[in-house]
């Protein structure tokens, strides 16, 4: 069975204002979609909504979805469920859902991880894209570390490793 990935469609928004968005990110973004789904021999064309938010209104999300009234980096809403996903009828690719990324927050582990913003929001995307395709690490375990595993080699295979420095 060969795989081929014609089409990737990344819808990107910027929905705050309190971070500059560095150039290069959204570009990043496409392709580390892309990675994951060639890495996944994602069989279809696929179409993904990426967006920009504020720590406040991913507080608010976490809480209304999680129940955790707390900030966090990123948030997965998938839209498919094993395997089986929705198409969109206009374009015939098949929606895997939605990536919600708090810019401020990505900025602050950045500083913390001491690595650069590419390699933070790189990660945050990867994650999320495996989320989507249904991959969870919450139990911890095989589970976990087979996912993380997976993170790594995308972002190796994207050139985004740990040891960059940082880029603000």
């Amino acid at each position: 069975m060969k795989i081929t990935m014609d089409k990737v469609k990344v819808l990107i928004s910027n929905k705050q204002n309190n971070v500059k968005i560095p150039t290069g990110i959204r570009m990043l973004i496409r392709r580390c979609c892309h990675a994951v789904l060639v890495y996944e021999k994602f069989p279809s064309n696929a179409e993904i909504s990426v967006s920009f938010i504020t720590n406040d209104e991913i507080k608010l999300l976490n809480e209304q979805y999680r129940n955790k009234p707390v900030e966090t980096d990123v948030l997965s809403f998938p839209l498919g469920e094993n395997n089986v996903y929705d198409k969109n009828e206009e374009t015939g690719l098949v929606m895997l859902g939605d990536i919600v990324i708090s810019v401020e927050k990505a900025f602050e582990q950045a500083g913390l991880y001491g690595h650069t913003i590419q390699r933070e929001i790189g990660f945050l995307t990867v994650h999320s894209m495996f989320h989507l395709l249904g991959y969870d690490h919450e139990n911890g375990g095989l589970e976990a570390r087979n996912m993380r595993e997976k993170e790594e080699a995308v972002l190796n295979k994207l050139g985004i490793n740990r040891s960059a420095s940082i880029i603000v």
